[in-house]
């Protein structure tokens, strides 16, 4: 009997042949993209490199019919305590919450999405040009394999990584040169989420009762980097069966995360997994570890993953507020004393993110 009728038909998608790399300018390829084996597999098989445990599988561990109503929160509210406390409660009992009227203007983030979109809709030679290098230690470029998987298992999901700032960081290799428009409408984005950013830190600084800029002089304002991801998950014949990207937290101080329309995000709520709700043009927040740590526990990493559609491709643009490699980060000094001992080790940034990577404990 074949494994996928022993799983009610689910497993029928499974292509036992496992993909082969494809050539690009006469080199093999580390990684086939997972565009090409989405655009490959017409009769509807899909690599069994993709397909999750059962414990993992989103058909089987999603609650169904329920939108987790994460915290929206109206930045534009003229009551700036209210705005203050909503953020607090929501990174202490959320780790994530959604903003909206924050001063991005809807056809911008349109004109944001556009360009990333059509990035990914080039002829996959085009792409490649600004491919992560092999061996490289930075997770700038274009690519499929991000991290060690747990068994070996893969996401569907292609992406692209760079540096949105600051300026002395920016490797203007790894921006798309198509379309041409693609570096003003980042940089002009980048203007707009300084912004965000700013008023963030400065209420989750407050909320800890500290002044409101302690928070962005411990974690160094100027030298943040933001780091932009632009997944894209292509349609999958077999969605109940793998994510987009496994559960985690997010390793930055914060997380600025733009959607598409199309359904995917789930957050972890008492142990079970829900898909969050889609709110138009808003921004979605995350809560990441090095809030957690600096917080020293206060504010809570949210733990997160993706799934993918049948039919539709999903995308999103996460940019990833994190220290600069060489930044130590620890419990903020503030927050430490005999009653409250640190509860997590100070260690440079790229220490911290090769354990996490790496999947070594910190």
């Amino acid at each position: 009997m074949r494994l996928g009728k022993m799983l009610g038909g689910g497993l029928s998608c499974i292509n036992r042949k496992e993909a082969s790399p494809i050539l690009t300018r006469g080199r093999k390829m580390e990684v086939l993209r997972v565009q090409t084996i989405a655009s490959q597999e017409k009769d509807g098989a899909i690599p069994a490199m993709f397909v999750r445990a059962e414990t993992e599988q989103p058909g089987m561990t999603t609650v169904k019919g329920v939108n987790l109503e994460v915290p929206i929160i109206d930045f534009s509210n003229p009551n700036e305590e209210k705005v203050l406390d909503e953020i607090v409660e929501a990174s202490r009992e959320w780790g994530m919450f959604q903003i909206v009227n924050h001063e991005i203007p809807s056809h911008f983030i349109r004109k944001l999405q556009s360009v990333g979109k059509e990035f990914f809709e080039l002829p996959q030679e085009e792409k490649e040009l600004i491919a992560k290098p092999a061996g490289s230690h930075s997770l700038e470029g274009y690519g499929t394999k991000l991290q060690k998987e747990t068994n070996g298992k893969k996401g569907w999901v292609d992406h692209l990584f760079h540096i949105l700032w600051p300026p002395s960081s920016i490797n203007y290799h790894f921006w798309p040169k198509n379309p041409p428009s693609y570096r003003e409408v980042n940089e002009e984005y980048c203007k707009y989420l300084r912004g965000v950013v700013d008023k963030l830190f400065k209420s989750m600084s407050k909320g800890l009762g500290l002044e409101e800029d302690e928070l962005k002089e411990v974690a160094n304002e100027e030298e943040m980097h933001y780091l932009l991801k632009i997944n894209y998950y292509p349609p999958c014949p077999c969605p109940d069966l793998v994510l987009g990207v496994p559960p985690h937290t997010d390793m930055s101080y914060l997380t600025i995360l733009v959607p598409n329309e199309v359904q995917g995000l789930q957050a972890s709520r008492d142990g079970r997994w829900y898909d969050v709700k889609y709110v138009p043009n808003a921004l979605v927040i995350h809560v990441g570890d090095q809030m957690e740590i600096l917080s020293n526990g206060k504010y809570k990493a949210v733990f997160h993953r993706t799934t993918v559609n049948k039919d539709k491709t999903r995308m999103s643009w996460p940019v990833f507020i994190e220290p600069k490699a060489e930044r130590e980060v620890g419990p903020h000094p503030k927050l430490v004393n005999q009653d409250n001992p640190p509860k997590y080790k100070t260690k440079k940034y790229k220490d911290y993110a090769y354990c996490k990577l790496n999947k070594i404990p910190q």
